[in-house]
């Protein structure tokens, strides 16, 4: 895995256009002037409109299962434009649309 690292400012949507903001960025390491994206914490997801049926089953939270392999941040591996996460409760994905462009990871 390679790229961009991704900071607060990232825009993350669900699969469904629900928008992903970072629960717990790192506050010591910043990218772009903002706090870098760590693994370790989950984003919550705002906005989802996914029903299955009649019954709303919107995505609340998305947990990332990978991260950089050689970058950490406070001890845990930093988010990249490549990293994957499954929304919780669905299990679907998350779109990283934008993110800075002037640092990257491995």
């Amino acid at each position: 895995m390679a790229g961009f690292l991704l900071n607060v400012s990232a825009t993350i949507l669900c699969a469904h256009g629900g928008q992903a903001q970072a629960t717990a960025p790192n506050p010591r390491v910043r990218v772009d002037g903002q706090p870098v994206v760590t693994l370790s914490a989950p984003h919550t997801v705002a906005g989802c409109p996914f029903t299955t049926g009649t019954n709303p089953m919107p995505c609340v939270t998305a947990q990332w299962t990978t991260a950089a392999m050689r970058v950490r941040a406070g001890g845990q591996p930093v988010l990249l434009q490549d990293s994957q996460a499954t929304c919780v409760p669905n299990g679907t994905p998350v779109n990283i649309v934008m993110t800075q462009m002037r640092v990257r990871g491995q």
